[in-house]
């Protein structure tokens, strides 16, 4: 039997659509199952409570209790905390180097292109893509297919960038921040050329659970270095919630062996999270697992990060 070429791309298609459909459905199934997991974990925590205060299991878990007690009794460190699906999204991060497809939104002015070429530089194994008229559900389809680990999209308002979405594939999460202060390389004075060696990390004031969660998404978008000796850092550093960029080479001094001399390559820019996804932006029912609220009362003293 003999089939023509568009027969076999419109087949492979339908394969790849069931394909994705099955993936999606066993991810639902499991996010389904650790709600379950988790109620049954809180009801074993509440019993631990009372039994090491000698205070009255609470009347919810009265009839179940000596079910739950035979449960922890068999609990041990691998059983202790219930197994999460964000234990899963970053399973295979560096085990193989990730793979970025980063675009812009539609109608993209010339500032905002420059902005994601200089991206683009700066995250290694970056690919760029026209966004044209593509809509977001194509673009996630095409990152799926062709295996990206993530999708950078940046915004803009009136010609100056001020939003970038970070999803990781194949279901999520994605990090949603708007951008402040945005300076490309070419208004950088003294500005190096830029390095394509695989950037040291430097992460500062990341210490509350929210803010291990936004590094762990940040970090995964940078392959592992195997160069010791790279002269490339990449550096995000929290101040009040707000995340600076900043991307230098840096070598030793020659006067004093003990200081390095840093320069930076740029692009430079403040970044604030606003919210969290756990899902892509094609997926409309994804949940939502935290949101930035900056009206509420004494939000202004309230550091997330």
């Amino acid at each position: 039997i003999i089939f023509s070429v568009p027969f076999l791309c419109y087949l492979l298609c339908v394969v790849m659509e069931r394909r994705l459909a099955r993936e999606r459905k066993e991810y639902l199934d499991k996010k389904a199952a650790e709600g379950r997991v988790l109620q049954i974990h809180e009801r074993k925590q509440l019993l631990k409570r009372a039994l090491e205060d000698e205070a009255p299991i609470p009347r919810e878990i009265r009839n179940d209790s000596w079910k739950l007690r035979e449960m922890i009794s068999l609990d041990d460190l691998a059983t202790a905390q219930p197994p999460t699906t964000v234990d899963d999204e970053y399973a295979l991060a560096g085990f193989e180097d990730p793979r970025i497809l980063l675009t812009t939104s539609r109608s993209a002015s010339q500032k905002l292109m420059v902005f994601a070429k200089e991206l683009k530089l700066a995250f290694p194994n970056a690919k760029r893509m026209n966004r044209g008229s593509t809509s977001i559900r194509d673009i996630v389809r095409v990152g799926r297919q062709y295996q990206f680990t993530d999708i950078i999209m940046v915004h803009e308002t009136r010609g100056e960038p001020d939003g970038l979405v970070v999803q990781h594939l194949p279901y999520g999460p994605t990090f949603c921040f708007t951008l402040f202060n945005v300076i490309t390389r070419h208004s950088i004075p003294e500005v190096s050329p830029m390095s394509e060696q695989y950037p040291h990390l430097v992460f500062e004031n990341f210490s509350t659970k929210l803010g291990k969660r936004v590094m762990d998404g940040l970090k995964y978008l940078f392959p592992v270095v195997t160069n010791p000796d790279a002269s490339r850092v990449v550096a995000f550093d929290n101040t009040d919630d707000f995340i600076s960029f900043r991307n230098y080479v840096f070598e030793k001094d020659k006067t004093n062996k003990k200081n390095v001399i840093l320069t930076e390559l740029g692009p430079r820019f403040e970044m604030r999270l606003f919210q969290i996804r756990l899902g892509t932006l094609d997926m409309k029912e994804a949940e939502v697992e935290w949101v930035l609220r900056p009206y509420m009362n004494t939000a202004k003293k309230r550091k997330y990060l």
